[in-house]
């Protein structure tokens, strides 16, 4: 005796599209916009580079440097009790004119009373205001929105996290503290060559 065939009954099963069939509309919306966003990775904006900087020589840097300090390098200049102004004279061997952004200012006030030692020393009528004009008080992108507008600045601060984020600007100078004193990175030889 044979075996016998067992059919599936009309009805039973449903017909379905694939999901991943061309005339599905999602599937179209998907594809466009897959498009897109193919079209817009291939357009590269890049910005354009600063007048002042002949490869990586700023030459808007010069005696008298204007110096824009963050919150950590006041702390830790407290800590290895170094005065700012004349460490970074020394540092630099010229004047140098220490700037600090109403952002830094707000970010010492928040701190309290434990920094309140740092907060005289930010007051200091030798240090120049710069007033900020974007929203918020974060002093790490006031900081980078300041020195990617003016190329005329240096940096100092201790932090890594902003000093990795300077790096990516050119043209820019980092000053930090190392072994007690402070220390320049990134800063162009001044001197013509013969």
């Amino acid at each position: 005796m044979g075996k016998r065939k067992q059919t599936k009954k009309f009805a039973l099963t449903k017909r379905m599209l694939n999901p991943h069939d061309q005339r599905l509309k999602e599937n179209q919306v998907k594809e466009a916009a897959k498009k897109k966003a193919e079209e817009a990775k291939a357009v590269k904006h890049v910005t354009p580079a600063a007048s002042s900087l002949f490869f990586q020589h700023n030459s808007a840097l010069g005696p008298p440097y204007r110096v824009i300090v963050d919150t950590n390098f006041i702390n830790f200049s407290l800590q290895n009790k170094i005065e700012l102004v004349q460490g970074m004279m020394d540092c630099l061997y010229a004047k140098t004119i220490p700037c600090i952004t109403s952002c830094v200012l707000a970010e010492l006030e928040k701190l309290g009373t434990k920094y309140r030692m740092a907060l005289r020393v930010a007051r200091d009528p030798r240090f120049e205001r710069l007033p900020c004009t974007h929203k918020g008080t974060y002093a790490d992108d006031c900081i980078i929105d300041r020195i990617t507008t003016h190329k005329c600045y240096m940096v100092a601060t201790c932090d890594r996290e902003l000093r990795r984020r300077i790096r990516k600007v050119p043209g820019i100078p980092i000053m930090y503290l190392s072994k007690h004193r402070y220390v320049v990175e990134r800063l162009p030889d001044q001197g013509m060559p013969s």
